[in-house]
């Protein structure tokens, strides 16, 4: 059903693929109350809400608003989540309840999950850090391998870059992990070096 990404004592990270475009889901869970909240309702509902009821799942955040990550975004609040976006990127989903602000924090029990803006890919993109713990939710920000498209309406490339340099590569720690919203999870440290190859060609 979902694999166990990562865990210490506070925390655990849920992982599902979903979708046509294989999405990434996750779901951080506090171990100490068993509070969870869940990034992207991306596709496969039946899957995200089986997922929500057995790790409950408190609320729904969204890492932007492209249709390819907001598919099942309906039905989880059809079913009571809450679902929280950027004033930003509000405008693209059908509907949703919250919206997020840059420099807040979402509490998940007794994790602290900061919120970072780091518009580019869409105006209204959001990172999610957690507070003392080296994990990045990057949505499609920042890949293995660069940064993520520009070239759809309302991406920017060197919106992105500055985001990525300035809130993700000069803050956080060369160990921190980056779980994107697609394929495999990197490190700030193995991506970071190449920062400029990415500007000079440009994608």
């Amino acid at each position: 059903m979902d694999t166990l990404i990562w865990s210490d004592t506070d925390a655990e990270i849920h992982k599902v693929v979903v979708g046509p475009m294989a999405n990434n889901v996750y779901v951080l869970r506090c171990r100490a109350s068993g509070d969870a909240v869940l990034l992207d309702a991306a596709n496969e509902h039946d899957r995200l809400l089986d997922l929500c009821r057995t790790l409950n799942v408190q609320q729904v955040l969204e890492t932007h608003g492209h249709w390819d990550h907001i598919q099942a975004v309906p039905q989880l609040r059809d079913a009571g989540y809450s679902v929280h976006v950027t004033a930003e990127d509000a405008g693209m989903l059908p509907s949703y309840d919250e919206l997020l602000a840059d420099s807040s924090v979402i509490e998940v029990g007794r994790l602290r999950l900061g919120t970072m803006a780091t518009p580019g890919h869409t105006p209204g993109s959001m990172c999610f850090k957690i507070e003392g713990k080296p994990i990045l939710f990057s949505g499609d920000t920042l890949f293995p391998g660069g940064p993520g498209n520009t070239s759809y309406e309302g991406g920017d490339f060197p919106t992105i870059i500055r985001s990525v340099e300035e809130r993700l590569f000069r803050p956080l720690a060369a160990d921190t992990i980056v779980l994107p919203g697609h394929g495999d999870a990197t490190t700030i440290g193995a991506e970071s070096p190449h920062l400029q190859e990415w500007v000079d060609r440009g994608w």
